[in-house]
């Protein structure tokens, strides 16, 4: 009885909530669509990222070894034989990044650090140069008024621990990359307050164990997007995903009792989110929405509020789903002081239950849905639906305590290419910071916005083919010089107080009609 109505309750929040989502596009409110940086709060922080593999470059300089996402890529599995090598070359270049940061007025800088740059073996001596760069990058951005939020695993775990025990895979990995975490707090947490542990924990899961579309490329027949270097597509993905949550609360166990009393800092984690509704207004659609919900979000998050996982997780995926002893669900258990949250686009979803009457399943079909929404394996353009971040942040505030969320990852994709008129990038910021806007008011517990990404990156699917950034990256030229765009313009007219509702084309035409920065013209 008591099972069945926590499900009733379930349902009928997931109602709810759909129904106010569906209200606001039929009335139109696709976001405050009129707004300033004023109408923020004061400690609210807005900022854009990069990540080491995707910027850094350097691959092999200074004492560098490769990372599993290296060798994903030099192996073939991005568009056209691309890697990260050279990449922005961030790692020569940060001071000029840094500039043009503080001439387009960003308040804060999400980046990561290349494990396998600052502790070459996985474990074991410190590289004593990767220990100057990090310090030096940080430093610039404190001197600049800059605030860092630093990633601590972004895709890139060191191949050495990946030859040696298969990674996320074993339970080794949690006494490494606590160690790892002791020094990143050691060396760095006197300037930096922000940290995440792991980015997008479920779809680096889902992605680099399942279906083998991401390092390091695990999977097994049928669940294969292409040829696989192994794996067990129906068990690896919660088994990666079960140590990264218990490596995650021993980091932040040994945050809280070694260095949150002097360094006064912040540890959470990262996870990948879609708007996610039902296709229809049927029971089994939405409670198929629900299962979404549970299966992307619910997967890291339950198991942060609870100690355990979602109830419809364990029912379909049965004993390949660990177990948490009564030990590590209280050590799990409460391991964040916020959520990181990505997100870009949405989802409708429809039941799928019939495929669990199969015997061959893995993390998606245990999720018994259909999806319908923009491919994600293009370089196309993203709708800009801002409802769906609404969306996602209402759910966060009526399932999981309306924790303290910074969204760490948001942004329009584009074909890569030397236009600098990226309209369709400026109307989207438009609408979902408009969105950002809305959620606080409406009192989700909101403390900054990070747009995707600063400047045009190496991206995990293709390489060099899309485009995320504010700023344009010439590969061309040896000195990959870095161009603003229309959107970087239209970010710092906002972010230096000008009103959202400028547009895209004024900002092309009247230079003058908002003047912000001899670096535009």
């Amino acid at each position: 009885m008591k099972v069945m109505m926590e499900n009733n309750k379930e349902l009928l929040i997931l109602f709810i909530t759909t129904l106010v989502v569906l209200l606001n596009l039929v009335l139109g409110v696709h976001g405050a669509e009129k707004y300033t940086r004023h109408d923020f709060p004061n400690d609210f922080v807005f900022g854009s990222g990069t990540s080491a593999y995707q910027w850094e470059g350097a691959a092999d300089e200074d004492g560098r070894t490769p990372s599993v996402w290296d060798t994903y890529a030099h192996d073939g599995y991005v568009h056209g034989g691309q890697n990260g090598d050279v990449a922005c070359d961030g790692y020569h270049k940060y001071k000029e990044d840094v500039k043009l940061m503080v001439e387009t007025g960003l308040e804060a800088y999400r980046f990561s650090i290349s494990w396998s740059r600052l502790i070459p073996n996985g474990r074991g001596p410190v590289n004593p140069k990767a220990l100057e760069f990090y310090n030096n990058l940080i430093n610039e951005l404190i001197s600049n008024g800059i605030q860092p939020h630093v990633t601590l695993h972004n895709f890139d775990f060191p191949q050495a621990l990946e030859d040696e025990y298969g990674g996320w895979l074993s339970r080794k990995i949690i006494r490494d990359f606590t160690n790892y975490a002791d020094v990143c707090f050691r060396e760095f947490g006197d300037r930096v307050s922000y940290w995440i542990t792991i980015n997008e924990a479920n779809i680096f899961s889902a992605g680099g164990y399942d279906e083998g579309i991401g390092p390091p490329h695990h999977c097994s027949p049928p669940f294969c997007i292409d040829k696989s270097k192994g794996g067990n597509s129906t068990t690896e993905p919660y088994l990666a995903l079960h140590h990264i949550l218990l490596a995650h609360s021993s980091a932040v166990r040994l945050y809280r009792t070694k260095y949150k009393e002097k360094q006064n800092g912040f540890v959470g984690i990262s996870v990948y989110s879609f708007g996610i509704f039902p296709n229809t207004t049927t029971e089994k659609d939405i409670l198929a929405s629900q299962r979404a919900h549970d299966f992307y979000i619910g997967w890291v998050m339950e198991p942060l509020l609870l100690g355990d996982y979602p109830t419809s997780m364990k029912k379909n995926a049965g004993a390949r789903i660990p177990t948490f002893t009564n030990h590590e669900s209280k050590l799990v258990k409460g391991s964040y002081d916020f959520i990181g949250l990505i997100h870009y686009t949405n989802f409708n979803i429809a039941d799928n239950s019939l495929v669990l009457e199969n015997n061959l399943r893995d993390y998606y079909a245990d999720m018994a849905v259909f999806r319908d929404g923009p491919d994600l394996f293009t370089n196309a353009e993203y709708p800009v639906e801002p409802w769906g971040l609404i969306e996602q942040l209402n759910h966060f505030k009526l399932n999981y305590g309306n924790p303290p969320i910074f969204i760490y990852e948001n942004g329009q994709r584009t074909e890569s290419n030397a236009t600098l008129q990226d309209v369709s990038r400026v109307n989207y910021l438009q609408g979902y910071i408009g969105a950002t806007l809305d959620a606080l008011r409406n009192g989700s517990n909101l403390k900054g916005y990070i747009a995707w990404s600063f400047i045009d990156l190496f991206e995990l699917l293709d390489g060099y083919e899309s485009s995320f950034g504010l700023y344009y990256v010439d590969q061309s030229d040896p000195e990959l010089k870095r161009y603003p765009k229309l959107s970087a313009k239209w970010y710092s007219w906002f972010l230096k107080g000008g009103s959202s509702s400028v547009e895209a084309i004024e900002l092309e035409k009247d230079p003058s009609h908002v003047s912000i920065g001899h670096f535009f013209y």
